[in-house]
């Protein structure tokens, strides 16, 4: 049985239920980080290069929040089973907003994809990565980045049309709604636009300790654990980030003026 700190996590989950307390809160937070971890390798695995799996691990760690907030216990479902949508969800969610995928990418996918389809016509099967390559003209190491290009793209744009799951049980997408119960739809959709505005520019790291301190009330050592980040560091880049944002206002003053006014 999994355990925290001394702590039965069943017994946290039910104590979190009734009292909705933050330091609990950050206690599943922390107790579940490894699969945000999981779930964020698996599919920088499949992704170019040039995306940073620590971007992915921030976007995880959204979706590991929401799951937690909209947790029902009375579901009879394993916590494990219903985050890992949610998070995997959150990730190719950020990396569709910032289109990784660039137009170079895209070519190349292209060309494989009619390369192949070519070479099944003209053989009457399945090519070889060998052909694939020898058809393409370029050596065998540049035909297998562009194939692990081809095979990312492939991962987001199923996303959406299921999820996959390590038990026997599918998660159905009711299963993985969000929980629209409680709290003032009004001052929720504020919250979400100050958020917005004020960490506009910022990196997903820097949002997430901006977010975790001001709007979460998370302490900087309940940030570092969450991070995977020293106390120390959490502090300097929340320093940082407030001295890069001062500076700004003067720039910013006239399109904060204008939400106000909304």
């Amino acid at each position: 049985m999994a355990k925290r700190e001394g702590r039965d996590i069943k017994a946290v989950w039910a104590e979190y239920r009734k009292t909705r307390s933050e330091e609990l809160r950050n206690i599943l937070m922390e107790e579940y980080l490894p699969t945000v971890r999981y779930n964020a390798e698996r599919i920088h695995a499949k992704l170019p290069n040039e995306v940073e799996l620590d971007d992915l691990m921030s976007a995880g760690i959204f979706g590991l929040m929401d799951a937690i907030e909209a947790f029902d216990l009375d579901r009879g479902v394993k916590f494990e089973t219903y985050c890992a949508p949610r998070i995997r969800g959150a990730i190719l969610d950020e990396l569709r907003s910032m289109d990784w995928v660039p137009r170079l990418v895209r070519s190349r996918v292209h060309k494989v994809d009619t390369a192949r389809r070519q070479l099944e016509v003209e053989l009457g099967r399945t090519p070889t990565n060998d052909e694939i390559a020898r058809r393409l003209k370029i050596p065998m190491g540049e035909y297998e980045k562009m194939a692990k290009d081809a095979s990312a793209v492939g991962v987001v744009s199923l996303n959406r049309k299921w999820f996959e799951t390590d038990s026997n049980k599918d998660v159905r997408e009711i299963d993985i709604l969000e929980d629209k119960r409680g709290g003032d739809p009004i001052r929720e959709i504020q919250r979400k636009d100050l958020k917005e505005l004020i960490t506009k520019g910022l990196s997903r790291a820097e949002r997430l300790i901006i977010i975790l301190y001001y709007f979460e009330e998370m302490t900087m050592k309940e940030i570092g654990a969450t991070l995977d980040l020293s106390e120390s560091r959490v502090s300097q880049m929340h320093s940082s980030i407030l001295a890069r944002l001062k500076a700004q206002m003067v720039d910013r003053r006239k399109e904060f003026q204008q939400a106000a006014a909304v």
